[in-house]
This record gives C-alpha cells, sequence and structure tokens, in this order.
C-alpha cells in the first residue's frame, strides 16, 4: 500500500464557524493518528495562532504555517523550515504598498523570535482593528512608529487587511513581480479583504511536498476550502474539498466531502481507512 500524506487546511476545513475543532472531528482524527496515519495542517494562521484553536488534536508531524512559509513542530512551536524575503524584496514590496498609503502586518523573525510588526499611530481599517484587539495576549504583536521598524529581523509574510476596493491597486501593482505569492480573498465570516504576500517559494503546495519528500510518501491527499488551497491541489495526487468551499476550489477537486461543521474530513478519512480494513 503507497504510503500517504494527508493534508489539511483548518479555517473553514477542519474548524467550524467558532474556529474550534468539533469534539467529534478530534476524536475521530486522534484514532486515525494513533493507528499511524499520517497527518498534518496546512493552514495560514501562525503555529501561535494554530495551536489554540486545534486544542485535543495534535499531530506529531510538523505543521505548515502562514501558507507554507514555515514549517513548525507542531508541539512546540520550534521552526523546522522557513522561507523568507530578500531585503530588496520586502522593501519593494513596502516601497509599493505605502506609495498607496496601505501599511501592513509585517511578520518577521528578530533575534530566533517571531514578531507581528505594525505602524502604531496610523487611522487603521476597523478589520486591521479587530485582528489586533483579538490578539492583545499575543507576545509577538509589536507596535512601531517608523516604517524602518516594519523590516526588523527576517520579513517572511505581509497582511494587508481593508476593503477590497482598497487594496485591488495594489494586488495589480503587485502580481506581477517575480518573487511574490498572493493571497487576495474575504476573510471567512468577516466582511473585510486580507491581501497576504509571501516568497515565491512559500506556499502550501511546495511545503507539502518537501514533507512528502522527508516522509517518504509516495502519495499526497490534501483537503481545503479557499483559494490558497488552490496549488496544493494541483501539486496533490488527490484532492477534496469540503461542500461549503469556494465554487472555484470544489470545481478544481478530486471530489466534494461534507462541510466542515459536519466533519466532512475525519468522516471521509474513517471511511477510507475502514475500507482498508486499518481500523
Amino acid at each position: 500500500m503507497p504510503k500517504t500524506l494527508y493534508v489539511s487546511d483548518l479555517d473553514g476545513t477542519l474548524l467550524d464557524r467558532r474556529h474550534r475543532i468539533p469534539a467529534h472531528t478530534a476524536d475521530a482524527l486522534n484514532a486515525l493518528l494513533s493507528k499511524g496515519m499520517l497527518f498534518t495542517f496546512a493552514t495560514a494562521r501562525s503555529w501561535h495562532s494554530a495551536h489554540v484553536v486545534t486544542e485535543g488534536l495534535s499531530p506529531a508531524l510538523p505543521w505548515i504555517v502562514h501558507n507554507g512559509a514555515m514549517l513548525c513542530d507542531g508541539r512546540t512551536g520550534e521552526r523546522t523550515d522557513q522561507t523568507t524575503f530578500t531585503d530588496r524584496e520586502r522593501r519593494e514590496i513596502l516601497s509599493r504598498s505605502e506609495a498607496l498609503g496601505l501599511w501592513p502586518l509585517s511578520y518577521g523573525i528578530l533575534r530566533n523570535e517571531e514578531k507581528v510588526f505594525y505602524l502604531d499611530d496610523i487611522k487603521r481599517h476597523p478589520g486591521m482593528e479587530y485582528y489586533i484587539d483579538h490578539r492583545r495576549g499575543d507576545k509577538r504583536l509589536t507596535p512601531v512608529k517608523t516604517r524602518e521598524e516594519l523590516l526588523q529581523g527576517n520579513t517572511y509574510y505581509f497582511t494587508f487587511i481593508h476593503d477590497r476596493e482598497a487594496l485591488l491597486p495594489l494586488w495589480e501593482d503587485v502580481r506581477d513581480l517575480p518573487f511574490v505569492n498572493l493571497t487576495f480573498q474575504q476573510e471567512l465570516y468577516q466582511k473585510e479583504y486580507w491581501l497576504e504576500i509571501t516568497s515565491k517559494q512559500a506556499t502550501k503546495a511546495r511545503a507539502a511536498l518537501r514533507l512528502k519528500e522527508r516522509l517518504g510518501c509516495q502519495r499526497l491527499v490534501a483537503f481545503g476550502d479557499a483559494l490558497n488551497d488552490l496549488p496544493l491541489f494541483e501539486a496533490a495526487d488527490e484532492s477534496y474539498a469540503v461542500a461549503n468551499a469556494m465554487p472555484e476550489v470544489r470545481a478544481a477537486a478530486t471530489g466534494v466531502i461534507g462541510t466542515n461543521e459536519e466533519g466532512g474530513v475525519a468522516r471521509f478519512l474513517l471511511e477510507r481507512f475502514e475500507r482498508e480494513g486499518i481500523i
């Protein structure tokens, strides 16, 4: 039987509307993990955010976080793999956003610690305020006073949160840069849009393929719901969209399974492993 790596998105795929893994999903996946299933997450979240919302389920394999910019030990958060911008690349992105009056959340590694820098003394979009207010206990959050301080350490991720109309010019301006990977979509369950920029080498797909090779797996099976899952679907041998996924994602998938609220991923895996006589 081919050795298979299973990789699932979190928000909108494994997580329910309360941003939690339902107990029945955690129980089912933990049972399969105990039988040797090779399973992990691929998410736009940081490890710090992901390990809170996945309480009760902690795969031993590295987690793919920040849309593939980083691989982390799932239990400790220790970084095992990361992809950052060059200084020229990050300054080019920031220069183009500044010209449009847009300021990002800038994620960087400073003295071996993850930081999220943001300009403090500016008027921010309500979506950006929501992000900051709901993470007040997060030690990574670091308000700064100057443009230059946004680029401290090694930058690996930019997030812009605003209305679609405000972000569209920036998306159009940077999308042809040869060193970027972009995700531009509406935030799940919110009105605002997010434009997320990582290195061209930082995608869920590239990270999953590196992990697949590292584990000696012959097959990759992916689960997702949003546009940032499409490269992962293209790289996978099989891909499954939850029924609540975006139309483009359902159209690209090998098949459509139950919704995130129904525990579609866990049900699919339970049925597969039962057919194979593993449980």
